[in-house]
C-alpha cells in the first residue's frame, strides 16, 4: 500500500478519534438516532433489558436507569401495568426480577408488575412480551429502551402487532461527558448500526 495512502488513512483515523472523544458529535448522533413520541396513556409500560446484572450482583447503571424510567411512567399514571424484561443471567433471579424487586420497593404493587426473563435479543423480547400481553388484549404500549436502540426496538415491536409509543430513557440531548464516556457511546452506536443492518436483512424490521 502506498505510503501516502497510509498517511491519509492514519490521519483520518486520528481525526475520527479526536472528534468522537473531544466533541459532542457522537452525543448528537445518538440523540438523532432515536425516535420520539408524545407520552400519553397506554395499556402497559414495557422496559427492555439493558445492561443486566453487574459483577457485584446489582443492576448496572443502564439497567437501573431503564427501570427507573418505567417506574416513573407508572407513577405518573400513564399505564396500569409494567413489564420488566431482562437477561436471565447474573444474580439469583436475573435482571428482570431485580428490576421488579426495585419497583416493589418503590411502591408499585406486585399485581401491576410482569417479568420476562427468557429472551436474549430484542426480537425475542418482542415475541415473548407479545405472548404475555396478547391474552390480556394489550396492544398500546410505552416502550422504554436506550436511545441508540430505540428506533430498531420500536420497529420490531410494531412488527409483532403492538401500537408503540417510543420512550427512550435519555431523551434530553446531553452534549457533555468525558472522552471515555463518548468513546463508550460511540461503541454502542456502532454496534446498534450493525444490529440494524442485521435485523433488516433477517426480516425482523
Amino acid at each position: 500500500m502506498p505510503r501516502a495512502l497510509l498517511r491519509i488513512l492514519g490521519g483520518a483515523a486520528l481525526a475520527s478519534f479526536l472528534i468522537a472523544a473531544f466533541s459532542p458529535a457522537v452525543n448528537i448522533l445518538s440523540y438523532w438516532m432515536a425516535p420520539t413520541g408524545r407520552s400519553g396513556p397506554a395499556q402497559a409500560i414495557v422496559v427492555l433489558g439493558s445492561g443486566g446484572i453487574a459483577a457485584n450482583g446489582l443492576l448496572t447503571d443502564t439497567s437501573m436507569r431503564g427501570a427507573m424510567e418505567g417506574i416513573m411512567l407508572y407513577r405518573q399514571g400513564l399505564a396500569p401495568l409494567v413489564i420488566f424484561s431482562g437477561s436471565p443471567e447474573g444474580g439469583p433471579n436475573g435482571e428482570a426480577e431485580a428490576r421488579a424487586e426495585l419497583a416493589r420497593a418503590c411502591g408499585i404493587p406486585a399485581t401491576a408488575i410482569v417479568t420476562s426473563s427468557r429472551a436474549h435479543t430484542t426480537n425475542e423480547e418482542a415475541h415473548e412480551i407479545h405472548a404475555l400481553l396478547g391474552p390480556r388484549e394489550i396492544r398500546k404500549i410505552l416502550l422504554v429502551a436506550d436511545t441508540p436502540g430505540m428506533d430498531r426496538a420500536t420497529k420490531v415491536f410494531q412488527r409483532v402487532g403492538f401500537d408503540v409509543v417510543p420512550t427512550p430513557w435519555s431523551e434530553v440531548l446531553d452534549l457533555g461527558g468525558f472522552p471515555e464516556d463518548r468513546l463508550g457511546l460511540l461503541r454502542q452506536v456502532a454496534m446498534e448500526l450493525v444490529a440494524r443492518v442485521y435485523y433488516r436483512v433477517a426480516g425482523y424490521i
